[in-house]
């Protein structure tokens, strides 16, 4: 794949990265505050163009107020038809997963670096279609969920409560399901 391609793919949302050590979410809905600012329609004979942006990023008030925030995927749920053969995909890069966990919907969990689980499960009924699903981390689960339905997110999931795990929610925005993870309070 060449550079023009690879930056077109990474600078269009989200992509999954699986290593020998884990597994991490890299979120690309905004603009890294330690990267310059590339031109996607130069070509690789601009270096002169690469290196001066290099040296001088441009950064929006927006990118500098933004610094150090970052977002934590909590529990990364992947619904598949056949959940034992992707739980064995994973295993080949070096998850480990374990049994079937009830409160789960019957997910085998793994661990991910920083703390939180991807799990891999199969529908919980006839007409649930494959999804891959993150769960944010958060606080407050209550506000998580009104400020995402303020700003238009349909309520598919109220918090529910996970016996030994936390509390969870599940909202739809922009067509994209994306979830809410309120761990358990020591």
């Amino acid at each position: 794949m060449n550079d023009l391609d690879r930056r077109k793919l990474l600078q269009s949302g989200i992509a999954l990265a699986v290593s020998a050590g884990g597994f991490s979410l890299l979120s690309g809905c905004q603009k890294s505050p330690n990267r310059p600012e590339i031109d996607p329609t130069m070509d690789d004979g601009d270096t002169e163009q690469k290196q001066a942006n290099q040296q001088t990023p441009n950064k929006t008030e927006n990118e500098n107020k933004n610094e150090g925030t970052n977002m934590q995927i909590q529990y990364l749920e992947i619904v598949t038809d056949d959940a034992d053969a992707l739980c064995k995909h994973y295993a080949a890069h070096g998850a480990t997963f374990g049994e079937p966990d009830v409160n789960l919907g019957g997910a085998r969990t793994a661990k991910l670096e920083g703390g939180g689980m991807i799990a891999i499960r199969g529908p919980l009924r006839d007409d649930e279609a494959p999804v891959i699903r993150p769960y944010l981390l958060v606080d407050d689960i209550k506000t998580a969920v009104d400020t995402a339905a303020a700003a238009g997110a349909e309520v598919a999931l109220p918090s529910m409560e996970l016996p030994g795990h936390g509390t969870c929610a599940v909202v739809i925005q922009s067509g994209i399901e994306c979830g809410f993870w309120q761990p358990l309070k020591p």
